[in-house]
C-alpha cells in the first residue's frame, strides 16, 4: 500500500509518461493484464489510456486491472490511468 507521499511522488513522475496501452471497446481482458504485467516489471511506472468508444467507467477499469496485475493504482484523471508496480529485476524507482 503507497502513502500519500509516495503517490503524489509517482503522480509527478507519470505526468511526463506517453501511454502505452488503450482500452478500447473490447474492454479488459486477459492479455490485456499479462502485457501490464510485462511492461510493470521492465518499467515500473505505467499510463493506459482508456478510449472513448469504451463503455466501462475508467475507474472500473483501472482498479480491475491493478488487482489483476498486482500492481498499485497512483491515479485515475480522466480517461488516463497510472500503475505502479515494484520491479524484482529492474527496479530504478526509489519511493520517499
Amino acid at each position: 500500500m503507497l502513502t500519500g507521499k509516495q503517490k503524489r511522488y509517482l503522480r509527478s513522475m507519470g505526468h511526463h509518461l506517453q501511454p502505452i496501452f488503450q482500452v478500447g471497446k473490447g474492454g479488459t481482458n486477459d492479455h490485456l493484464v499479462r502485457h501490464v504485467t510485462e511492461a510493470l516489471e521492465v518499467r515500473e511506472l505505467i499510463k493506459v489510456s482508456v478510449l472513448n468508444n469504451c463503455l466501462d467507467d475508467p475507474k472500473e477499469v483501472g482498479q480491475w486491472i491493478s488487482e489483476e496485475a498486482g500492481a498499485e493504482l497512483v491515479q485515475v484523471i480522466g480517461k488516463t490511468i497510472i500503475l505502479y508496480k515494484e520491479s524484482k529485476e529492474n527496479k530504478t524507482i526509489e519511493l520517499p
